[in-house]
């Protein structure tokens, strides 16, 4: 494991069972003025209704199609395959491959709400488009993003949000979003070592830096869970320590969200908590530039 300069506040990777953490840091840094964001702070997300009108949704739709029909792209890193078929599960880095993104992703609206919550300006940590196809999507497990963004990319507080935007109607039986309201206040730590190159696994299907099925149980009972779905162009904004998971997508009703992490310009990311080194930087950014 690399050795590291700064206290660790979110220990996890650990080699036994660890006691889960109350949350050291806030959930809100700044001062919330969309009436939407007002219990953001409690339950660490919020639904946004028709965030994006239609024809913009179209616009993000058709460069998905554009993107997933590029030969090149689809033999690059920054495109992840099924586990289980030859189908595109995420593409990463979208807001530099697409100018149709990239402009939409800095309007005011959109990374607006971010510096309500985190209270600075903010870059982007990551960027993808993550794809659920009908019958055979394949769901992702139970996870806090930041115990992986902590231990892998060295990001010091959960001083992120990610905002899912809805490019397909998000419907209860299609592999929605799950989140356990409250849970943000708790960090888990997760067990095992992480592996060299853990990532090229784990974005396929996580196995390491997931919570016991004990820790799931415990939180899901205490909180319980809630569902985003609603219209595409609606979204959800939620807090990056917060425990979400989907399900799998037997639905012939395919399911796609455009997915930005924005972070403090005040948490830049240092050296991996627990990893051998960064993972690449089209997942885990290094530029930290405020965006325009």
């Amino acid at each position: 494991m690399s050795s590291h300069a700064l206290i660790d506040r979110y220990p996890t990777r650990t080699a036994g069972p660890a006691p889960h953490l109350e949350r050291i840091d806030p959930t809100v840094w700044g001062e919330i003025g969309t009436p939407a964001l007002s219990n953001f702070e409690s339950d660490g997300f919020a639904i946004l209704d028709d965030l994006l009108e239609r024809e913009e949704v179209a616009d993000v739709a058709a460069e998905l199609g554009r993107m997933t029909r590029d030969p090149e792209l689809m033999l690059d890193e920054r495109v992840v395959i099924e586990k289980g078929s030859n189908r595109v599960r995420s593409i990463f880095e979208v807001h530099k491959l697409s100018a149709v993104i990239s402009n939409l992703v800095r309007e005011s609206r959109i990374a607006g709400l971010a510096r309500q919550v985190l209270g600075s300006e903010v870059y982007i940590h990551q960027s993808r488009i993550n794809y659920m196809p009908g019958l055979r999507g394949a769901g992702f497990y139970w996870h806090s993003d930041f115990e992986t963004w902590h231990a892998e990319d060295g990001m010091p507080a959960p001083r992120a949000v990610s905002l899912s935007i809805a490019l397909t109607d998000n419907y209860p039986f299609n592999g929605s979003l799950m989140v356990m309201p409250g849970s943000h206040r708790t960090f888990v730590p997760c067990q095992g070592e992480t592996p060299d190159a853990n990532y090229r696994n784990s974005l396929r299907e996580q196995e390491i830096g997931v919570p016991s099925e004990a820790d799931i149980t415990e939180l899901a009972n205490k909180h319980g869970i809630t569902q985003f779905t609603g219209r595409a162009g609606s979204a959800l904004l939620f807090d990056s320590n917060i425990m979400h998971g989907s399900s799998n997508n037997i639905t012939p009703f395919p399911r796609s969200n455009l997915f930005i992490v924005f972070n403090s310009v005040e948490n830049t990311l240092t050296a991996p908590f627990a990893a051998p080194a960064p993972r690449p930087t089209h997942i885990g950014n290094r530029d930290f530039r405020p965006i325009a």
